[in-house]
């Protein structure tokens, strides 16, 4: 089914279940492939949707390579679990572009102990950052909080 009909039935591209019907697409050069990875992950084995997904991430359309980021985090959330080739290119991707989401993800949904070492390194910088930027605020709340009181008691 092409794309189009998928679109005019209402089926849409999330509901792509079939991996075949998605690199058919990609070979025919279809629109909107990111978005129909997203489906992928939604709908079939990790195993199934994972090359297509790391395919779908080095897209040339930046808008299209941010859904197939968002079909990793998907797929983290769903399996607990990535292959070594999405962590490649999740990795590869890096943070602070349209993988940032993605990595939070699996930093959050991927037990420590399945990572490799590169997410190990950043869970551990994101979880002390965190713990860092509490403390901080914490303190400045605090700070903010007697600064008023001193100044309350004057004003009496």
């Amino acid at each position: 089914m092409r794309w189009e009909t998928r679109w005019q039935t209402g089926e849409g591209l999330l509901g792509l279940a079939d991996p075949a019907e998605w690199d058919a697409a990609f070979e025919r050069g279809e629109d909107h492939l990111g978005t129909a990875v997203i489906g992928l992950a939604l709908n079939c084995p990790l195993e199934e949707a994972s090359p297509r997904i790391v395919r779908a991430m080095n897209l040339p359309d930046q808008g299209e390579r941010g859904y197939a980021c968002t079909a990793a985090g998907t797929a983290a959330r769903l399996n607990g679990r990535l292959t070594p080739e999405l962590f490649a290119a999740l990795r590869a991707e890096g943070p602070g572009g349209p993988a940032e989401d993605a990595i939070g993800d699996t930093l959050t949904f991927v037990p420590f102990r399945d990572l490799p070492p590169w997410f190990k390194r950043r869970w551990m910088y994101v979880t002390v950052r965190g713990t860092l930027e509490h403390w901080w605020l914490r303190c400045a709340y605090l700070i903010e909080d007697g600064l008023r009181g001193l100044r309350g008691r004057r004003h009496r």
